[in-house]
């Protein structure tokens, strides 16, 4: 696992949070918000354990992801009507002109945050017996064409398999991919 990456992507995320914090937002912006800040919390709260840099905590491990999965698929795309436009947030119209792209990221988010609630009690790659190998040929890292390409048509029973990292890794993967595509940066 690379752990500049996640802390890259963790980094990422959390500017993105705290910029979407701002006030003033009301409806279905603001609870847009409130989503997309909670997915962020879990996601910081556990990029510590999938770095090594604190104690790997499976309770937690699958709580964020649970709390991830809360925001994803149909629940996310709810939060991004047609009528909806830009107003108040930080949403690019690409969102609107490539529904089913978004749509996608969406569901993947959802099933891999689903894999990663079933993989966390597998711990991290490194300690894992026999498993590091699997887990980055099924898409932990980029070989052989791994992570976004390999998640995407990945089952939760498959990602169940992995270790937690390589499963957050494709988790953070797929926000930094939609936060590319379809959010404006904060300016």
């Amino acid at each position: 696992m690379n752990t500049n990456r996640i802390i890259a992507i963790a980094a990422a995320i959390g500017i993105a949070s705290a910029a979407i914090a701002h006030t003033g937002a009301t409806g279905i912006v603001k609870e847009r918000m409130v989503a997309m800040s909670a997915m962020g919390d879990a996601i910081k709260a556990v990029t510590p354990m999938m770095s090594g840099e604190a104690d790997y905590d499976a309770a937690a491990v699958r709580e964020a992801a649970e709390a991830i999965g809360m925001h994803a698929g149909e629940s996310m795309t709810e939060l991004f009507p047609e009528d909806n436009e830009n107003m108040a947030s930080y949403v690019k119209d690409a969102i609107w002109e490539d529904w089913e792209t978004f749509a996608e990221l969406a569901e993947r988010l959802h099933t891999s945050s689903e894999g990663l609630a079933l993989a966390a009690g597998n711990g991290l790659a490194g300690s894992q017996d026999g498993m590091t190998d699997a887990g980055a040929m099924m898409g932990g890292s980029d070989m052989m064409g791994g992570g976004m390409m390999a998640d995407a048509t990945m089952g939760r029973e498959e990602l169940a398999e992995m270790s937690a990292d390589a499963v957050f890794a494709m988790v953070s993967d797929t926000c930094s991919s939609c936060h590319t595509k379809f959010r404006k940066e904060a300016k």
